[in-house]
């Protein structure tokens, strides 16, 4: 896994000026081969093109630029950076002052074959039902998530290729929740956020909604649905597997050593 389409697109829910300047691009004779995306004032998110990956020049570059504060990456002091790629970049880093970080599961859930339907009925939240899609999550990311970040979020250019999805039980109540998020037909899509309604939860909604997740992505022309959960939170990786997204070996940050 590296840094989606969809995660910028979440970002957008601040607006595009502040999405923008989150924004870091490592470019070559004109062609982008790497993006960062500052996620706080000590977390970078990256992605480079997967040919690129021991690319010593950009490896080199981007080891400098995030390291040194004056590059305007990342502060000083405490910082990390997710890099879930093997390659240079990541061994320049540890021969300098970064240590792996907590472990994280990235999960995927092939799309080739068709979707058997998850049993819970799922709508599409558009403009009209913000205010619900907004609450959901704004309790899974515990933040101040509201309709007006919602219709932001919308409006951005990512969300073209994205859908924000509610389950309901049998009494019509909203039981969980979702984004997907697509990065074109063919290209892996990303579930952020998914969340179950804490006074819904043991029911197995959970794993319903990540069955519609990868449904949707999959009407929407992805390759694969993938999401990233630590390793740490045995039942998110619980629910996952049993809505059949596969794990795969275990990817860490890397956090600067103080």
């Amino acid at each position: 896994m590296q840094l989606h389409a969809g995660d910028v697109g979440f970002l957008w829910q601040f607006g595009p000026e502040r999405t923008a300047a989150a924004l870091r691009t490592w470019s070559r004779e004109g062609r982008i081969l790497g993006v960062g995306m500052v996620d706080g004032p000590d977390l970078v998110r990256l992605a480079i093109a997967p040919e690129m990956h021991n690319d010593e020049d950009l490896a080199r570059q981007m080891a400098d630029d995030v390291t040194r504060p004056e590059r305007g990456v990342l502060s000083a002091g405490k910082a990390h950076v997710e890099a879930l790629w093997g390659g240079r970049f990541r061994e320049l880093l540890q021969e300098g002052s970064w240590e792996l970080d907590e472990p994280w599961i990235p999960m995927v859930r092939d799309l080739s074959e068709p979707v058997v339907d998850s049993g819970l009925r799922v709508e599409v939240v558009g403009p009209d039902r913000s205010t619900t899609g907004s609450r959901f999550t704004g309790s899974i990311h515990r933040s101040k998530f509201s309709a007006e970040r919602w219709h932001a979020m919308a409006a951005g250019t990512p969300y073209a290729n994205a859908r924000c999805l509610v389950g309901y039980n049998g009494q019509g109540d909203a039981v969980a929740a979702t984004t997907v998020w697509s990065a074109g037909p063919g290209k892996p899509g990303l579930l952020e956020p998914l969340g179950v309604h804490s006074d819904h939860q043991g029911h197995g909604y959970g794993k319903a909604i990540a069955v519609a997740a990868a449904g949707a992505l999959r009407e929407m022309g992805a390759s694969s649905a993938t999401v990233c959960a630590e390793a740490s939170n045995t039942g998110a990786v619980g629910t996952y597997r049993s809505a059949g997204f596969q794990p795969q070996p275990e990817v860490r940050d890397l956090r600067r050593i103080d």
